[in-house]
């Protein structure tokens, strides 16, 4: 009889985190849902740590357990989505330049790469709005934000710098960054949701009206890179 192969055969346990485990896990995520609360609402400077552990109800010596200080809970906050919607947003424009091999748009590279930011937006409750209010403010905020930015979210702007590069073969590169610039300008503007846009219109537009915004952001941002790349 093969006792080698009854051995190989049995089935390897499988080990369940502890209580205790679990339970600081819990926390750690509670701290961070805390702290994208405040950060989005005050920004950067705007929140302390004891703030945060006040908030959460726990000691501030145990928030210093987890993070080291501000700035390593700040990225931890900004790391735990960006994972999420960059993979999201990589396998959009994947699957675009996949399904349309040869036939690129603006207007299909442009919605690729906004849909799946629109969707959380639209759909993904109090936490995502917060951490891209945090997004936006990295995006306007020269003293840190622009690390922060380039940090998390160089590789997918290279990406869409590259289809967009197919969807227009004439253009030449830095038209593409400048066409870039405005659209990021715009989405920052749109994730800030600031309400600006409904006191300007007198409510006849909703800043939050996500399904009304989405075509017409697309529409504005290809015709912006087709009149900067092809003129």
């Amino acid at each position: 009889m093969d006792k080698t192969a009854d051995v190989a055969a049995e089935p390897v346990p499988v080990r369940r985190p502890s209580k205790k485990a679990q339970q600081a896990s819990q926390t750690r995520e509670r701290i961070l849902d805390v702290a994208e609360d405040l950060f989005g609402r005050h920004g950067y400077y705007g929140v302390t740590i004891r703030e945060v552990a006040t908030a959460t109800g726990v000691d501030t010596a145990l928030l210093y357990y987890y993070f080291k200080n501000k700035q390593d809970l700040f990225d931890a906050v900004f790391l735990r989505r960006a994972e999420v919607v960059n993979r999201e947003r990589l396998d959009a424009m994947a699957a675009y330049e996949r399904d349309h091999a040869g036939a690129l748009t603006p207007e299909g590279v442009i919605a690729a790469f906004l849909d799946p930011v629109l969707e959380r937006t639209a759909k993904g409750g109090a936490g995502w709005r917060s951490y891209f209010a945090i997004v936006a403010q990295a995006n306007s905020t020269p003293v840190w934000g622009s690390a922060v930015m380039a940090r998390y979210f160089d590789p997918v702007i290279q990406r869409l710098i590259e289809l967009m590069q197919k969807a227009l073969p004439q253009a030449r590169r830095e038209d593409l960054y400048w066409a870039y610039h405005n659209l990021s300008g715009s989405l920052t503007l749109t994730l800030a949701a600031t309400g600006r846009l409904d006191t300007l219109s007198g409510g006849a537009c909703s800043s939050s009206d996500i399904p009304a915004l989405r075509p017409r952001m697309i529409a504005y941002a290809a015709a912006g890179f087709r009149a900067v790349c092809v003129a």
